[in-house]
């Protein structure tokens, strides 16, 4: 992580704040905490705050506002001093059922890894996961904090349609579809939630960069009974903030 981020011009009506040229928590944190703090002042000009692994790119008019003034106002927002350690974590319990139809991909993981299922499940399930960034389609959540033990390689034939809601792993890396797409995750387990609503204006997604997640396995028979609600409109997804003691993130 650079001790001081570096602002990078992207085109003339984009700011790219750099804070590291790897994945890190810690960096991604800050920049989540840069994106928010920007969000909260409600900067004219500022179109699209859009974060990644270890950058925040700031899509602005250049007609109402300047480079060198954004500049200026990213530079105060930096020297803030952000919570780390002890810092409120958000996190969302994302329930999951895993294997049968709804993880094609579990023999996959077993064969590569040597678990069996429930092994597998239990692994998945023991630690939360924080999101670094979302992408390929709107609300696919990039999820870092997978058990190394479980790393698998994304299928060598990509699907052309996988089924919104599927969790997957590919490589060290775990996440859930976010719509119906073409895809080459390993598929383990599908998730009943709306990880993606376009009627929905003011939070079209379910996850947000920064968010924790916390898998929870369910049966077959709960998959179905959330799913009714979801349809429904009737259920209301498990969150909570809790204190943590490490990596923490960075909500307004």
């Amino acid at each position: 992580m650079y001790e001081t981020p570096k602002l990078l011009g992207s085109g003339d009506s984009c700011l790219v704040v750099e804070f590291s040229d790897a994945i890190e928590i810690d960096a991604n944190i800050k920049l989540q905490c840069l994106r928010h703090a920007l969000d909260d002042l409600k900067i004219k000009g500022v179109r699209e705050c859009v974060p990644t692994y270890r950058s925040l790119s700031i899509h602005y008019d250049p007609v109402k506002l300047s480079r060198e003034k954004l500049e200026k106002i990213v530079s105060r927002s930096l020297e803030k001093p952000v919570e780390s350690g002890g810092a409120l974590k958000r996190v969302l319990v994302m329930p999951v059922a895993y294997g049968g139809e709804y993880g094609p991909d579990m023999a996959n993981v077993s064969a590569h890894t040597g678990f069996d299922e429930a092994e597998i499940v239990k692994r998945h399930t023991a630690r939360d996961y924080y999101c670094y960034m979302l992408g390929f389609t709107p609300g696919f959540s990039y999820l870092g904090g997978l058990d190394e033990a479980l790393a698998t390689p994304r299928l060598a034939k990509p699907r052309t349609l996988i089924p919104a809601g599927s969790v997957g792993i590919a490589g060290k890396q775990t996440g859930a579809y976010s719509i119906d797409s073409p895809g080459g995750w390993q598929l383990i387990g599908r998730t009943p939630l709306l990880l993606f609503d376009p009627d929905d204006e003011q939070n079209p997604t379910l996850i947000d960069a920064g968010d924790w997640i916390r898998f929870r396995s369910i049966s077959r028979d709960e998959f179905e009974s959330i799913g009714r609600d979801v349809n429904a409109g009737t259920y209301k997804p498990e969150r909570f903030v809790e204190r943590d003691g490490g990596d923490g993130s960075c909500h307004s």
